[in-house]
């Protein structure tokens, strides 16, 4: 554009000397229509390079756009291999906590299954006992069952006579109908409690010093009735005197001194045939869970 200038202007000088004014009007309007043109074209040429300038800047921040995305998808990525190794262990963890609970369900089942036993081996032994004695319809004699432990407790009105450890002919009758059912059911140990008031004993009873001696006099003779009348093997017996420390009732009225009087044959939880139940039902668990596993 500039060597087409300075053409129009070198043209315009030579020739004005020998042309008519008329030629020198044309080529003026041409000269300025060129200098028109040249400066058209210039402001365009300053306005492609703003544009030039404008884009390379837009290249550069996109550039940098991309190198921060790509910064970012590294830092994704390597955060995805921490989230994978994260959820690994995380799922490896579940596992082993499902395991464990799986397990002490396993054991609680097992468990409550041997408690469940326990509690229907106690309740037949209570149904045998209030059948073999529920004919003697006797207040004196009383059945019951406390934190699963069977308790049959006999008043000394029943047993004894007034400070004496002889058992009565009619106590007889009932520690045979007992002896039936102990001796029915091989498994089972029990102990033989006696039990007084708080009254001290009389003078002059041989071989008693005080309520401690007639307690276990009257225990161990009930136990020697269990084990030379009835059979009842003695090595599943204990005979324990408690004297006056374990009341029922108060002491302070003859009611509650009748009601302390009494022997109890309290059945003995063999907690190593509990401890069996437990075992033998673990054993019969995992054999079904390996049972499972197979299947699956």
């Amino acid at each position: 554009m500039k060597k087409l200038a300075i053409l129009s202007v070198a043209m315009l000088t030579l020739f004005t000397s020998c042309v008519s004014n008329k030629k020198y009007d044309e080529l003026k309007t041409k000269k300025d229509d060129v200098e028109n043109e040249l400066y058209k074209a210039n402001a365009k040429l300053d306005e492609c390079k703003g544009n030039r300038e404008a884009a390379q800047s837009e290249v550069r921040h996109l550039k940098s756009q991309v190198k921060t995305l790509e910064r970012t998808n590294d830092a994704l990525l390597g955060t995805q291999g921490d989230f994978a190794t994260i959820s690994k262990k995380a799922a490896e963890n579940l596992e082993r906590s499902l395991e464990s609970i799986k397990e002490k369900d396993k054991q609680l089942r097992t468990l409550r299954d041997a408690v469940n036993k326990k509690d229907s081996v106690t309740l037949a032994l209570v149904t045998s006992l209030k059948g073999a004695l529920g004919n003697l319809q006797d207040e004196d004699i009383e059945i019951n069952v406390e934190k699963g432990v069977v308790f049959v407790s006999i008043s000394d009105k029943l047993l004894f006579g007034s400070g004496s450890y002889q058992v009565t002919q009619k106590a007889r009758e009932v520690l045979g109908k007992v002896a039936t059912v102990v001796n029915d059911k091989k498994d089972i140990e029990f102990m033989v409690e006696g039990h007084t008031d708080s009254d001290r004993v009389k003078d002059g009873i041989a071989g008693m010093k005080d309520n401690w001696d007639l307690s276990t006099l009257r225990a161990n003779a009930v136990v020697r009735i269990l084990q030379n009348d009835y059979d009842v093997d003695p090595a599943r017996m204990t005979s324990a005197g408690r004297g006056e420390y374990v009341p029922v009732a108060s002491n302070d009225t003859p009611e509650g001194k009748a009601k302390n009087r009494r022997t109890r044959i309290v059945v003995l939880p063999k907690l190593d045939k509990f401890y069996d139940m437990i075992e033998e039902g673990m054993k019969e668990a995992e054999k079904n869970s390996d049972m499972e596993e197979i299947k699956d």
